[in-house]
């Protein structure tokens, strides 16, 4: 909407805010915080591969020290000739490392026992959203779903649930026999990544294995690595959410786009009027009435990521 201001000979046109625009101001205000503190993320990921790269040679030495690879093929030959009562192997990506060390009970009394680590190469659910938040982002998903009720269960609504449950579809945490199966989700790709037979049941605990103190401390930093990932996430959100709050109350108390403009000029925000205007001409072109209709007859649902090549489409052939 357009409001007209005369001044002298001059007509000058204001743009008034609604929800949709108001949405693509907080959309750039978003991006330009994120920016701002992304490469922590960014650089907790990169460590966070070189680790698991030495992890994987560290475990597979660890395991083949107690576990023989002679050992394992014994007990193989014994399950093809015995079945089951030959033994139990299985092809595993998670393995626990101990150390024995020396505590202290109540009393002052020394006794012994073992620190352990849970080395894993499979991926948790907070760290594959952290992991996989951009390509996410890309694809209009909310990774930070869970980040948004700051622990307070009581705030789960249906957006909640819808969100949590088109994550965890993208990342592999939900399957269903209708699902593609020519696509390999994040969680199976890892799964898959590394894995060693091992002498043993699925239960990976029922192994510990013994290291010395060095490869002990390696293993907790490769462990640390990976809670970073998920720290990083979580700090990157509670200072961009922090900053929206408050960008959110001002946008409401906004109603022209010069106001908007002012704050974005001294904030550093990249902000003008052609950002408004595509998001408006994209939505008109989508839902025109010979568009609309086209797409009311369609009985496939497009995606958004369609609706957009789509809506440039026709922008250009108006264009031209």
């Amino acid at each position: 909407m357009l409001n007209k201001i005369e001044r002298g000979n001059m007509t000058t046109k204001k743009i008034t805010l609604n929800a949709e625009k108001r949405k693509v101001i907080a959309d750039q205000f978003q991006s330009f915080y994120e920016d701002k503190v992304k490469d922590k993320l960014v650089q907790a990921k990169e460590q966070y591969d070189l680790m698991r790269e030495k992890a994987k040679e560290q475990i597979e030495k660890v395991v083949r020290f107690h576990q023989p690879q002679e050992d394992v093929d014994t007990i193989r030959r014994m399950i093809q000739k015995y079945s089951s009562s030959g033994g139990d192997l299985y092809h595993d990506n998670c393995f626990y490392v101990q150390m024995p060390i020396t505590k202290v009970d109540d009393n002052g009394k020394e006794y012994q026992t073992d620190d352990e680590v849970h080395v894993r190469f499979d991926m948790s659910r907070k760290f594959a959203r952290a992991y996989y938040r951009d390509e996410m982002r890309a694809k209009g998903l909310n990774p930070d779903f869970n980040l948004s009720i700051d622990n307070d269960y009581s705030k789960r609504n249906p957006k909640y649930y819808n969100d949590e449950s088109s994550v965890n579809k993208f990342l592999g945490f939900s399957t269903s026999s209708n699902d593609d199966k020519s696509v390999i989700t994040p969680k199976a790709k890892w799964e898959s990544d590394f894995q060693l037979w091992v002498i043993g049941t699925s239960y990976c605990h029922s192994r510990n294995f013994k290291v010395d103190e060095n490869t002990f401390n390696f293993f907790k930093m490769y462990r640390s690595s990976a809670d970073n990932v998920i720290k990083e996430h979580e700090q990157m959100y509670s200072y961009v959410e922090g900053k929206m709050k408050t960008l959110r109350l001002g946008l409401k108390s906004y109603r022209t786009f010069d106001q908007a403009k002012a704050l974005a000029d001294k904030v550093g925000v990249v902000l003008n009027e052609s950002m408004l205007n595509e998001s408006s001409s994209m939505a008109l072109s989508i839902y025109s009435p010979e568009n609309l209709a086209s797409l009311l007859e369609d009985k496939e649902v497009l995606t958004r990521e369609q609706k957009i090549a789509f809506a440039r489409k026709q922008m250009q052939q108006s264009v031209n």
